[in-house]
C-alpha cells in the first residue's frame, strides 16, 4: 500500500482531481536583493514540483517562476515578509484589518552581502533578518541525486535578539517533505494559495488563534481558521478565528490575511509551525518583545487598540430567549429590585419584533406600544436596554424588496440558512457589508434605535455568509472571515456616533482587528461543566489575541439534555456566576429563565455574589481603562505574568482577573480542586492567609459559597463600599482603596465583609 503524503494530502489538502488543475511550487535559494525605498526586496525562484507516486520531485530547472520578497521593519520589534499580490485589499491604505499606531514607522532596513548570504540590519545596525545561500554538497547527495534540494533557508529576528528561522529542511528524502519553508500552489494559471514553515523546536508551546476551545498549550493541533456557527464551546468549530499566535521561545505571528487558513503547529509535522493560507499573496508580521504583554501590544499596534467601555457596561446583564414584552421586563426589573439583586441592563433577544426572529429594527407595535416611554421608563429606574439582531433580511419582512433593489444584499443563487441549530428559519442574504451604501442603510436602521434611547445592539452572528453570491467589494473566499468585522465597524461606529463615550456592542463572530470594537461574548456554551471549562479555555486564547474584554452566557446557553427546556442546576447556576464576578463582563442569558429569584435555593447566595460583583466595578473599570492601553485583557491566562513557567502554559482553568486577583473557578458538583499558585506571594481573599507561591494546593475543599482566590501581596484596589442597585447610585468620591498587606486579615474583616456575608465556612 502506497504511504500518504502528509504535507501534500493533510496540509495542501490536494485531491486527485485537484492535482490535474493544480501546479505547486517550491522557494528555492534567493537569486539578488536590493534596496526599494525603507525597504529591502530579494528575488526568490519558486521551482514546479512534479508529483509522481505520489512524492514531490522537483521539475526541470526551466520550469521555475520568480517572485518579489519585500522585507521592511516596523519600529524595533516587528519585521514584516510580504509575497505576491493581493487581488482583493489592494493596499495598507485599504485594508480594514490594518489599523496602525501613529508612534508605528517604517524603519529604513539596508541588506549586507555576507559569505553566506545577505543580512538585513536597521538603523541601529541590528540584524533582523539573514538569509542562507551557500550550498552544502555533502558526499552522501551523490548516491541518492545529483544535487540537494534547493529551498528558502532563513531566520527572522523580529526585535533584533529573538531567532525565528524557517523550517528550511523538513525532508525524510529529497521527494519527501513534511512541509515547504515557502511555496505556492497555482490553479488553473493563478496563484491559489500559499504556504510557508517555520522552526518549531520540540518542546515549543503555542497559543493564541482567537477563541480557541482547546487546551491552553495548542502544540501538537491543526486548526482551519475558518469562521462558523460554533454551535456551543466544546468543539474545534469557532466563531472568533484570528490568525495570530504567540510561541514560547519568545515571538508572536500575525497572518495578515481574511482567507482561511490552515494551522499547523507541530502537528503534520512535529518539528514545523506551518500554514496554508488560501489567498493570492502571503504577508506576514514577525512581531517580537520582551513579554507575552508586549508581544500582544505590538499585535494591537498593528490591527488596533481596543476603545473603552461604558461603567455602567461592568454591571450584571440579564437576559433570556427571549422577553416578549414590555410588560415582561418590566416585571422582572421589578423583581430584580426588590430581591436586592444589582441590575443594569436588560437584553432582549429575538422577541421585540412583531414576529419572533424577523428583524425588522422595529418594535412590536403590539408588545412594545411606545417605545420611547418605556426606554426612558427603564433609564429612570437605572436600566439600559439592549436588543438583538442579525445581518440578515427575510424575504417575508418590510425591508426586503428595498434591499434588493438597492443591492444591500448580495445576489445569489439559493437562499442562506442560518445554521443547522436553527435551520426552521431561513433568510434570504446577508446585508453586503462591502456595500458604501448597505452601511449607510443598515446604520440608519440602527441610528433610529440608538436615538430612541435604546443602548446597546447585539451584532449577533456574522459568522456564515452565502458562498455563492456576488458581493460588492470582494469575493466569497476573502470575504468571509472578514464579514464579521465589517459588520462589527458599521454598528459601532453608528453607536459611537449617537452614544459617544458610552458606545459599545455585543458580538460573537470576530477576526483580526474586531478588538476594536468592544465587546465580545462566547457564544452558545452548554448548561454544563464542560460549557463553563470550554468558556474560560475560549476566553483565555481569545486575550491572548489581542481582545481586552470577554464575556459569556452565565450559566450557559443550551439546556441539557433538551435544549430549550432544561435547566442548569443550582450549583452549576452559582459556580458560573461566581467566575462571571470576575470576568470583565457579566451576562446571564440562556433557553430558559435565568433571573436569580427563579433559582430560590440559591437566590441569597447569588445576591451576595453580585453586590460583590458591584463592589468591584471599580477596579475592574480600572483594569479595562489598562487593557485600552497596553497588550494587556481583563482576564488573563497566567502566561501573561509567569512566561517563564512552564506550568502556567498548560493551565486553562485558572486566571488573572486584571493584576491583582488569580481566581480558580470551580467546575464541578464535587467542589474540590487543584489549584496553582504561581511565583509570589499571595493573600487567601477569604481568610487573609499570607502564601508563597511555586506550589500546588492539592484537593482545595470550596463549599458553594466560595471559591479558590488569591491577590498578590500588598496589592491596592479601588473598591466601592456601599450597597446599590446600578451603577447610576454609584458616586465617584465614595470609592475606597483596599489594601492586601498586613493589615487585611479576611474578607469578613474588611469593607467588603461588613456589607456582604460571604467568607463563611
Amino acid at each position: 500500500m502506497k504511504q500518504r503524503n502528509r504535507f501534500l494530502f493533510d496540509m495542501l489538502d490536494q485531491d486527485i482531481p485537484d492535482a490535474k488543475r493544480d501546479s505547486i511550487y517550491r522557494a528555492g535559494r534567493p537569486v539578488s536583493v536590493h534596496e526599494q525605498g525603507l525597504a529591502s526586496v530579494v528575488e526568490v525562484p519558486f521551482l514546479k514540483q512534479e508529483m509522481k507516486n505520489l512524492f514531490l520531485h522537483p521539475a526541470k530547472p526551466e520550469v521555475a517562476k520568480s517572485a518579489d520578497l519585500v522585507v521592511r521593519s516596523y519600529g524595533s520589534s516587528i519585521v514584516r515578509l510580504t509575497l505576491g499580490g493581493g487581488t482583493s485589499i489592494s493596499s495598507d491604505a485599504h485594508n480594514p484589518m490594518l489599523e496602525f499606531d501613529p508612534t508605528l514607522k517604517q524603519e529604513a532596513l539596508r541588506s549586507v552581502k555576507t559569505d553566506n548570504g545577505w543580512d538585513f540590519l536597521d538603523a541601529c545596525g541590528k540584524k533582523r533578518m539573514q538569509i542562507q545561500t551557500k550550498e552544502e554538497k555533502p558526499e552522501i547527495w551523490s548516491t541518492l541525486q545529483p544535487e540537494p534540494p534547493q529551498t528558502f533557508d532563513a531566520v527572522v529576528f523580529p526585535d533584533g535578539r529573538t531567532a525565528v528561522p524557517f523550517m528550511a529542511y523538513d525532508d525524510f528524502f529529497p521527494s519527501q517533505s513534511e512541509s515547504f519553508s515557502l511555496g505556492f500552489v497555482e490553479r488553473d494559471g493563478a496563484v491559489d494559495r500559499w504556504v510557508y514553515s517555520l522552526y518549531a523546536k520540540p518542546n515549543e508551546k503555542f497559543v493564541g488563534t482567537g477563541e480557541r476551545f482547546a487546551a491552553m498549550n495548542l502544540a501538537g493541533k491543526t486548526f482551519v481558521l475558518e469562521n462558523t456557527d460554533g454551535l456551543g464551546v466544546n468543539s474545534r468549530r469557532a466563531y472568533k478565528n484570528v490568525p495570530f499566535y504567540i510561541s514560547s521561545e519568545g515571538y508572536g505571528l500575525l497572518i495578515m490575511t481574511s482567507a482561511h487558513v490552515r494551522l499547523s503547529l507541530s502537528d503534520v509535522s512535529t518539528r514545523a509551525a506551518q500554514a496554508v493560507v488560501e489567498d493570492d499573496g502571503l504577508d506576514l508580521f514577525f512581531i517580537g518583545g520582551d513579554s507575552i504583554e508586549q508581544i500582544v501590544l505590538n499585535y494591537r499596534r498593528i490591527t488596533g487598540f481596543p476603545s473603552d467601555v461604558p461603567v455602567w457596561s461592568y454591571g450584571t446583564w440579564m437576559s433570556r430567549m427571549s422577553y416578549f414584552s414590555a410588560d415582561e421586563t418590566r416585571i422582572v426589573v421589578k423583581r430584580m429590585r426588590e430581591g436586592g439583586f444589582p441590575c443594569d441592563v436588560i437584553h432582549i433577544d429575538t422577541g421585540w419584533f412583531e414576529k419572533d426572529w424577523k428583524c425588522e429594527w422595529e418594535f412590536s407595535n403590539t408588545r412594545f406600544p411606545n417605545p420611547k416611554a418605556y426606554l426612558k421608563e427603564m433609564e429612570e429606574q437605572g436600566i439600559r436596554v439592549s436588543l438583538w439582531q442579525l445581518p440578515c433580511i427575510a424575504k417575508d419582512t418590510k425591508h426586503y424588496a428595498v434591499a434588493q433593489e438597492h443591492r444591500y444584499i448580495a445576489p445569489k443563487s439559493d437562499h442562506v440558512a442560518l445554521g443547522s441549530n436553527f435551520s426552521e428559519v431561513e433568510f434570504d442574504g446577508n446585508i453586503d457589508f462591502t456595500n458604501p451604501e448597505a452601511v449607510r442603510w443598515y446604520q440608519g436602521l440602527l441610528a433610529r434605535l440608538l436615538e430612541l434611547g435604546v443602548a446597546v445592539i447585539k451584532t449577533d452572528f456574522g459568522e456564515v455568509i452565502e458562498e455563492h453570491a456576488s458581493y460588492y467589494g470582494m469575493p466569497y473566499r476573502t470575504l468571509h472571515n472578514l464579514y464579521a468585522l465589517l459588520y462589527q465597524k458599521a454598528a459601532y461606529e453608528v453607536s459611537k456616533e449617537v452614544k459617544g463615550p458610552d458606545a459599545m456592542i455585543w458580538a460573537r463572530a470576530g477576526w483580526i482587528g474586531c478588538q476594536r470594537y468592544p465587546l465580545h461574548w462566547s457564544g452558545d456554551c452548554a448548561c454544563s461543566w464542560d460549557g463553563m471549562a470550554g468558556s474560560l479555555r475560549g476566553g483565555l486564547h481569545l486575550g491572548l489575541s489581542g481582545f481586552a474584554f470577554w464575556s459569556h452566557d452565565v450559566p450557559g446557553f443550551q439546556g441539557i439534555p433538551s435544549f430549550m427546556n432544561s435547566r442548569p442546576n443550582n450549583d452549576l447556576y452559582i459556580r458560573w456566576t461566581q467566575m462571571g464576578v470576575f470576568t470583565s463582563h457579566l451576562r446571564y442569558h440562556g433557553t430558559t429563565a435565568r433571573e436569580p429569584y427563579e433559582y430560590p435555593e440559591v437566590a441569597d447566595l447569588a445576591r451576595q455574589w453580585l453586590r460583590l460583583r458591584y463592589a468591584l466595578i471599580p477596579y475592574l473599570a480600572q483594569e479595562g481603562r489598562k487593557a485600552t492601553q497596553t497588550g494587556y485583557p481583563v482576564v488573563r491566562a497566567l502566561i501573561f505574568h509567569h512566561q517563564d513557567d512552564p506550568l502556567c502554559w498548560s493551565i486553562d482553568d485558572q486566571f488573572y482577573c486584571g493584576d491583582a486577583f488569580l481566581v480558580a473557578p470551580v467546575m464541578n458538583s464535587e467542589g474540590i480542586r487543584d489549584v496553582y499558585l504561581p511565583a509570589g506571594e499571595w493573600v487567601d481573599f477569604w481568610n487573609g492567609d499570607v502564601m508563597q507561591g511555586g506550589v500546588w494546593l492539592k484537593d482545595v475543599t470550596c463549599p458553594l459559597a466560595l471559591l479558590p482566590v488569591f491577590v498578590k501581596k500588598d496589592a491596592v484596589i479601588p473598591i466601592y463600599p456601599e450597597l446599590v442597585q446600578h451603577t447610576g447610585q454609584m458616586e465617584k468620591h465614595k470609592i475606597q482603596k483596599l489594601s492586601f498587606d498586613a493589615s487585611y486579615t479576611g474578607f469578613k474583616t474588611s469593607v467588603l465583609g461588613t456589607m456582604i456575608p460571604l467568607g463563611e465556612g
